[in-house]
């Protein structure tokens, strides 16, 4: 998108009779045409793709439980990645970043109330593994 200002070549190439005169007073030349309906076409066009990335935004209530169970399988696997770590006495701190990466959407509502009680627990779980590590 171009976008014409004082310095910009629309005024440059402007016929001296379109300018505004030392007096003051607007004149408009009979050679001007009148603008076309592009461009409101194009504005037209951007409301509809604001308007579409708006509906973008709004989550399908089965879309947001599949990301919430997601998200509670991922920090159960990694909280049973951590447990062997702990068995083997390999805990490294990559493990433990993984955990605190993996607990960060667990608080989300998910829209179903049993789901988010569980993912509550799960929740609690990494952060008393957590803290016990030392990591807040």
């Amino acid at each position: 998108m171009r976008v014409y200002g004082p310095n910009g070549t629309a005024l440059a190439n402007a016929p001296a009779s379109a300018r505004r005169t030392a007096s003051g007073t607007f004149t408009v030349s009979e050679q001007e045409t009148p603008r076309s309906a592009g461009a409101a076409v194009s504005l037209r066009a951007i409301s509809t793709v604001d308007a579409l990335i708006a509906l973008q935004g709004v989550d399908d209530p089965t879309e947001r439980k599949k990301r919430s169970v997601a998200k509670g399988r991922n920090a159960l696997d990694m909280l049973d990645s951590l447990k062997v770590a702990l068995l083997d006495g390999s805990v490294d701190q990559s493990t433990l970043a993984r955990l605190k990466v993996a607990a960060e959407g667990l608080t989300e509502e998910s829209g179903d109330p049993g789901l988010d009680e569980v993912l509550s627990a799960i929740d609690l779980r990494v952060a008393v593994e957590l803290a016990k590590a030392g990591i807040r």
